[in-house]
């Protein structure tokens, strides 16, 4: 599937490493499966690995390993506060556990609309603008240091706005 949707961005990705170390490839063949629903289930793991001449438990592997790659569904938009020590010093659990509460889910839920997933994360090289987040989307990754809960709140009405008109364009199409 992911084969004949990607087909020229896959090749494309393909051509940046030589054949015999196609493997290589791995983490941008994982990111781009992500793209449409924010998570590579257990059949792209398996055609990836496919593609690229390895396991599916060592694509497992990497989706497993890093914060950005999920095997599981979760909110279109992904919130994730850096939670590190030198940032929780600076407020990053309470404003964790503040935002959660206002949205009305635990640390890693996701919310009724099923739009956002607020998660803790760790080490996103902001230490000294805490609390700081970022946003993952199929779009890519947003930044935002220094926030209130007022501040993530905004955002996250400004989000599910964006969403709202993207559902209404689709609708008309």
């Amino acid at each position: 599937m992911l084969a004949e949707k990607y087909a020229q961005e896959i090749q494309t990705i393909l051509a940046k490493y030589p054949t015999d170390q196609r493997r290589s490839a791995v983490m941008a063949l994982i990111y781009l499966a992500q793209r449409d629903k924010m998570f590579v289930d257990r059949k792209d793991m398996a055609e990836i690995g496919e593609i690229l001449g390895i396991s599916a438990t060592e694509v497992a592997s990497i989706v497993g390993f890093y914060s950005l790659y999920y095997d599981q569904p979760g909110g279109r938009y992904r919130l994730q506060v850096c939670t590190d020590l030198p940032c929780a010093l600076r407020g990053a659990e309470q404003f964790l556990q503040e935002l959660c509460h206002r949205l009305n889910i635990q640390p890693g839920g996701t919310t009724s609309d099923g739009l956002i997933t607020v998660e803790p994360v760790m080490c996103l090289a902001a230490c000294d603008k805490a609390p700081m987040f970022q946003v993952q989307s199929g779009a890519g990754l947003e930044y935002f240091e220094n926030q209130t809960v007022e501040s993530a709140l905004s955002l996250v009405n400004q989000l599910r706005a964006d969403a709202a008109r993207r559902r209404g364009r689709n609708d008309n199409d």
